[in-house]
């Protein structure tokens, strides 16, 4: 393994084993009650959430008539505890690590989708593997239970294959991305910067990635229930200044690269690579993500994602999908 790919921070970690956690409130202590003038969000390190950054620095916050104090989180999984426990107005996590509170009961609802991976998570094969048939029973080194984990399960579901047809090697995903480079392991799932790494270093190649599971990786704006009622105005024009915002990142991207490589410590260099990889949702996007007659909408992906969840004892109970989406923001924004 080459020293860049060790030394590169490991960014955009998201898992999906966190829904068992939102309830446990991890780090929530830490968060003061969101102030009565401002809407207090949380932000963790993926590159449709770090966007939040530009709005904030190029003035689009302020510009669509929200006061928003954006509090970043390192360890993802404290932002959601910290939202489902009242500590946030609103919080940026996935859809399947919503999908678990909504089953437990708790008033929160997706308002806005950021993006959707489209390549930055992907499945590592060296050069002699060709096809899904070549994987059956070899070893796939990924972190069990996370984005890594659902995307493996859906590749293979997608090529007639299941999770028992390959030996699995969970590992964090520096090590796993380790273990593939030295062929400790025939394959890894894993999302960049080793994506990128190990394309580059010509020791592998993707066989499948996000851009291949369409609607299943969404990122969200996910807001209490009380905050909608409390700070509807501020919220509604929280997603205007995302519209900028995506409209920012589509035209200057060098810059947009620069302001979020910023917040987490990279090089400009570094962090263009993960912006072909991730789809960030402008107007129409969003439009048809809340739009339930739409295939790859919110609601019908749903079933596919608490599939996944429920066999893996992810989550407890029955999520109600349409409970815990309010598109009403996004139509408020759109007038």
């Amino acid at each position: 393994m080459s020293t860049s790919l060790l030394s590169i921070s490991s960014a955009l970690k998201r898992t999906i084993a966190s829904a068992c956690l939102v309830l446990t409130g991890i780090g929530a202590a830490s968060v003061s009650m969101p102030a009565a003038a401002e809407v207090k969000v949380g932000v963790s390190d993926w590159p449709g959430w770090v966007a939040w950054y530009v709005a904030e620095q190029k003035g689009f916050f302020k510009k669509n008539g929200a006061d928003v104090k954006l509090v970043w989180f390192a360890n993802y999984t404290d932002s959601i505890g910290a939202l489902s426990s009242g500590q946030l107005d609103a919080n940026s996590q996935t859809w399947s690590d919503t999908l678990g509170p909504l089953a437990m009961g708790l008033p929160l609802k997706a308002i806005l989708v950021n993006d959707n991976s489209a390549g930055n998570d992907a499945l590592m094969v060296g050069p002699k593997i060709t096809s899904f048939a070549q994987l059956k029973g070899k070893k796939v080194a990924l972190e069990q239970f996370s984005i890594s984990h659902f995307v493996l399960a859906t590749a293979l579901a997608k090529n007639g294959l299941k999770l028992s047809d390959v030996k699995l090697v969970n590992l964090s995903a520096g090590d796993a991305a380790a273990a593939f480079i030295s062929g400790k392991v025939d394959a890894a799932v894993l999302w960049n910067p080793w994506v990128s790494q190990i394309e580059k270093s010509g020791k592998g190649k993707p066989l499948f990635t996000s851009k291949d599971m369409p609607g299943l990786v969404p990122d969200l704006l996910v807001a209490q229930e009380k905050a909608i009622q409390t700070k509807r105005k501020e919220l509604v024009g929280m997603i205007k200044a995302w519209f900028e915002t995506e409209k920012f990142i589509r035209e200057q991207p060098a810059e947009a690269a620069k302001i979020m490589a910023k917040v987490v410590g990279m090089s400009p260099e570094e962090y263009a690579v993960f912006l072909p990889g991730t789809k960030f949702f402008d107007a129409a996007a969003n439009t048809k993500a809340f739009d339930s007659s739409q295939a790859l909408s919110l609601t019908r992906t749903a079933p596919t994602i608490a599939a996944f969840l429920a066999q893996h004892k992810l989550i407890e109970g029955t999520p109600d999908a349409a409970k815990g989406i309010d598109g009403s923001l996004l139509q408020d924004a759109l007038k």
